[in-house]
């Protein structure tokens, strides 16, 4: 491989499916680069990321770590993305800013799968990536194996890079297809340059002429080389790498093991080689040339008593401390390992920065130092798949709890909450339960909040399906003036959906106008609580007829009137309860899809019809109505059917009769609710 001309500083996303080994890869290389002297592990809990409690505790990545480093005397940055499905909205804000990604997966074709959903998103964005297939100390399949079943998944192609040597059971180095080298490992230190095994010459030779045909369906002149039978050199071979990984054509392909440091130099020097400058990203994001400072924010931490950090990548322009973006002084800048943080006063044009105290500044923000200027497009946020009813164990805590989720939402906008407009239920929403777990946790860890979970309840409501006409007097008499008022309502149900129609027909005056209104929310008033304890829809009440009394009748009077009427005659109109039915729609492999039918049939649900999901290849969209009391944890048992990889979007369809056991179930659970 020829030298090269220095680049300016470069990112690298490293992402992957949990426990593909990312964290080692990140560790290995910061070692590498000596940017640290000792590699870390999650397990054992000093690793350069992974080191909040939240992830200590769970041995495993809940955000992206950020480390800097130096290789070859170009300047990185690498950011090292949950693996977690449920921490996705990590990975793809680290990837909006990224030159180029490393996924990371296993030598299992089993697992494939798992790396659908980022390789899906590389594609749709084209993002160059290089695929590294760890663990091949411990592979369960060949590389040619996990290659086609991965390809299945990716609109790209999966371009080979090396072949593995193997002596007996065990993989012991590599042949580089390209140069024809052939290196054999040593865990813990580089590689040696050994002779090509005759074992594997036959295979490295195919490997290498289905790599020159991937190459040469996106280059001309060395299609024409092929085709004259003309051997292309290794520097050509490599230019022709390099421009195809730049334009996002092709994904290389390496293998390796991170434990093992073994193939990551190899990996290394690819990145350093083909992996687009800051410009080229640039370009491709659709920023301009202009002039002055451009960056973008990908992360927010609030860090306690050091306030809250926005990291950014800087597009354009020389960043320093003290400087004015988005009508904001920055105050402080860092460059950032891990936890750790090195002030500095300037940063460069493709550098990534934590910038301190940008208090009005949300991830995905545009910073300039116009702050009309120029806007970069984010993708947004990711819809939430489940909930949990939370409060504060200690009751002065409730505003504090407000305040702290606002802060958590900043940092990680695929969360949500506030209060169930139906059930007053304070909600927390996310991606899954870890998820709201983690977030849980953070509220203790980083603000001192104890807080109590617990499943959301339904919004069940209650109607009618019997008219009824009721009269009611309210008279009361406790000296002075009394209370009088009268009313005669017709109760009936409405069409499902209808609501609640409120009329009146008198005429003669008996009940005067200025008390009509006061019937009218005094049957409000008792609809927020039907009969069977629940608030009551589709009904129309008709006031027909009363009385009033000169000195006694007052709005008061009539309103609970009204409610009295409404108390004695609903419980006779045949009340029934309704349980809010949703519309889903389930995305999923369509290696899956035959037991959708089970899964859904067990929930109380039915299955609409299903189709090809467009644009995904391989996957099949199910369109299901399912009851809202059956959804909790849908996405739980979704991903288990489904390697994780299954999710769905939703929304309400309508209200529907539930009657029988499940009835008297929830209506008894009410009561008890209520009793306390």
């Amino acid at each position: 491989m020829a030298s090269k001309t220095p680049s300016g500083p470069r990112v690298a996303a490293i992402v992957g499916p949990y426990l593909c080994g990312k964290t080692a890869l990140f560790e290995s290389i910061l070692m590498l680069t000596e940017a640290i002297g000792r590699k870390g592990s999650s397990k054992e809990g000093y690793a350069v990321g992974d080191g909040t409690p939240e992830a200590k505790k769970r041995h495993m990545s809940t955000e992206v770590n950020v480390a800097t480093a130096e290789y070859l005397g170009e300047a990185w940055t690498f950011l090292d993305c949950p693996g977690s499905v449920e921490m996705i909205q990590e990975s793809i804000n680290a990837l909006m800013v990224a030159d180029a990604a490393v996924v990371v997966c296993e030598a299992d074709a089993s697992r494939a799968l798992t790396v659908a959903p980022v390789l899906k998103f590389l594609d749709e964005k084209d993002i160059p990536h290089i695929l590294f297939i760890n663990k091949m100390d411990t592979a369960i399949s060949s590389v040619k194996e996990t290659l086609t079943a991965l390809q299945v998944h990716s609109k790209r192609p999966l371009v080979l890079r090396e072949v593995p040597i193997r002596e007996g059971e065990n993989i012991i180095g590599h042949v580089d297809l390209v140069s024809e080298r052939a290196f054999e490992w040593a865990p813990g230190k580089p590689s040696k340059l050994i002779e090509i095994p005759g074992t594997v010459q036959d295979r490295e030779a195919e490997a290498r002429t289905e790599l020159l045909e991937s190459l040469a369906d996106f280059d001309d002149a060395l299609l024409e080389s092929l085709l004259e039978d003309v051997i292309p050199s290794s520097e050509e071979i490599y230019n022709s790498l390099t421009n195809d990984l730049q334009r996002s054509f092709i994904v290389p392909a390496f293998i390796g093991s991170a434990e093992q440091d073994n193939g990551i130099r190899r990996l290394m020097k690819a990145l350093r080689h083909e992996c687009p400058e800051a410009p080229a990203t640039a370009e491709r994001l659709g920023i301009d040339s202009g002039d002055g400072v451009l960056a973008q924010v990908f992360k927010t931490v609030h860090a306690g008593h050091a306030g809250k950090m926005s990291f950014a990548r800087i597009w354009r322009g020389d960043a320093t401390d003290g400087m004015t973006l988005n009508d904001e002084r920055v105050s402080g800048m860092h460059r950032v390992m891990g936890q750790k943080h090195d002030k500095v006063s300037k940063a460069n044009a493709g550098e990534v920065i934590a910038l301190g105290r940008m208090d009005s500044v949300h991830t995905g923000a545009t910073l300039s130092e116009n702050a009309n200027g120029a806007v970069i497009s984010w993708p947004d946020a990711l819809k939430p798949l489940f909930a949990l009813s939370i409060h504060a164990e200690h009751r002065d805590d409730e505003v504090k709890l407000s305040g702290a989720l606002a802060k958590l939402a900043d940092q990680d906008p695929s969360i949500s909450f506030g209060p169930d407009p139906d059930t007053g239920e304070f909600l927390l929403w996310g991606q899954g339960e870890m998820h709201l777990l983690v977030t849980i946790d953070r509220l203790m860890d980083r603000f001192g909040l104890n807080i109590l979970s617990d499943r959301p309840r339904i919004p069940y409501k209650e109607t009618i399906r019997k008219p009824i006409s009721q009269h009611s007097r309210h008279k009361k008499q406790s000296g002075g003036h009394g209370e009088f008022g009268d009313v005669h309502l017709d109760i009936k149900p409405l069409p499902r959906g209808s609501g609640f129609q409120f009329n009146d027909t008198i005429t003669g005056g008996v009940v005067p106008k200025q008390y009509i209104p006061a019937v009218e929310h005094g049957v409000k008033d008792f609809m927020s609580r039907g009969p069977l304890g629940f608030t009551v829809v589709d009904i129309s009440v008709t006031l027909t007829d009363g009385q009033f009394h000169a000195v006694d009748s007052s709005e008061m009077a009539f309103k609970k009137a009204a409610g009295q009427a409404m108390r004695q005659g609903m419980p006779n109109c045949n009340p029934v309860l309704l349980e809010p039915i949703f519309k889903v729609e389930i995305v999923l492999p369509n290696e899956f899809t035959s037991k959708i039918q089970r899964l859904i049939s067990g929930r109380r649900g039915h299955i609409l019809g299903f189709d090809a999901k467009q644009g995904w290849n391989g996957w099949d969209e199910v369109s299901v109505q399912l009851p809202q009391s059956e959804m909790h944890d849908l996405i739980i048992e979704l991903r288990s059917m489904t390697q994780g990889v299954g999710t769905f979007q939703y929304e309400f369809d309508h209200l529907q009769e539930l009657s029988g056991k499940d009835a008297d179930t929830v209506v008894s659970q009410r009561e008890a609710a209520l009793a306390n």
